[in-house]
């Protein structure tokens, strides 16, 4: 299976976070490069990709092996080693990163603190050069790191065929919905004319719905945004009545029915913020109800 593409995985000390981010001129590319684990580390492979790279990768890592002795033992039973390209990140934030001979060119790879960025059938070195800048450069959780790494490399020229798939893999401990798993965020564009840039949307979606509320986001419903609120449920039908900026247990109660439709419980809920909203909440609100 040959996955011709770029990626990177890293690792985040302060979030606590592993993850991979990958796109490329090949269908559901996020079913195939991205693996990771969380307190064990991360795995992408490509190019004549061999997809037990990934589970094995993990497997050895979390028996207490490095990065590059993991890699070591990935490679020394492969007959196609000079075919593939693998990238490692462990559970300290070592890397280990294969770019095999016959890989297609332009291919290579380039490490940095916590992070690893590789490619293979580029349009030249600029691309990876341009994702360790992009990554290190940019703002916000590691997610939009990740995605950010990938964006800069598509425009410094990315997979030379073109473009069609990206997908973004990160876990935290217990960072699944609701606790129960790892995967924080598991993101993918399976097939698309511009799947980074849509990838960075969904990437903005899973923050608006997933992302706990920052305490200075908080601010109280007033008489003004408790009218607001009111005009919204009434238009939306939700209620009936008028609007007096009264922001009773029947508003609180209608407004819950509200939230929970668009699906942000997440930012929302009578226990926690029965006499509040979140900014991001209601800026969004604004939008999409006009």
């Amino acid at each position: 299976m040959a996955v011709n593409t770029f990626s990177i995985v890293a690792h985040c000390e302060n979030e606590n976070a592993w993850g991979v981010a990958v796109a490329s001129k090949f269908p559901a590319v996020g079913a195939v490069v991205p693996w990771a684990r969380a307190g064990i580390g991360a795995v992408a492979t490509q190019s004549y990709a061999k997809l037990s790279f990934g589970p094995d990768g993990l497997a050895l890592m979390g028996d207490g092996l490095a990065a590059e002795a993991a890699l070591s033992r990935l490679l020394e039973d492969d007959e196609q080693r000079e075919s593939r390209q693998v990238a490692l990140v462990d559970g300290g934030g070592s890397l280990a990163v294969h770019t095999g001979a016959d890989c297609h060119e332009w291919a290579g790879h380039k490490t940095g603190t916590g992070f690893s960025v590789q490619g293979n059938l580029l349009t030249g070195e600029a691309v990876i050069d341009a994702m360790a800048a992009g990554y290190t450069q940019a703002q916000g959780e590691l997610a939009d790191r990740l995605v950010a790494a990938l964006r800069a490399g598509e425009h410094a020229g990315g997979d030379r065929r073109g473009k069609q798939s990206a997908a973004v893999l990160v876990v935290r401990p217990a960072g699944g919905y609701g606790g129960d798993n790892d995967r924080y965020l598991d993101l993918r564009v399976d097939d698309a004319d511009e799947p980074v840039g849509r990838l960075l949307d969904l990437v903005k979606m899973h923050h608006l719905y997933f992302q706990p509320s920052k305490p200075e986001d908080i601010i109280r419903i007033d008489n003004d945004i408790a009218s607001e609120l009111q005009a919204i449920m009434i238009e939306q039908g939700y209620m009936t009545g008028e609007i007096n900026g009264d922001w009773d247990e029947v508003c609180q109660q209608v407004f819950f029915m509200l939230i929970g439709n668009e699906n942000l419980e997440m930012r929302w809920n009578l226990r926690q913020h029965r006499y509040a909203i979140d900014r991001v909440v209601l800026d969004y609100l604004r939008e999409r109800f006009g």
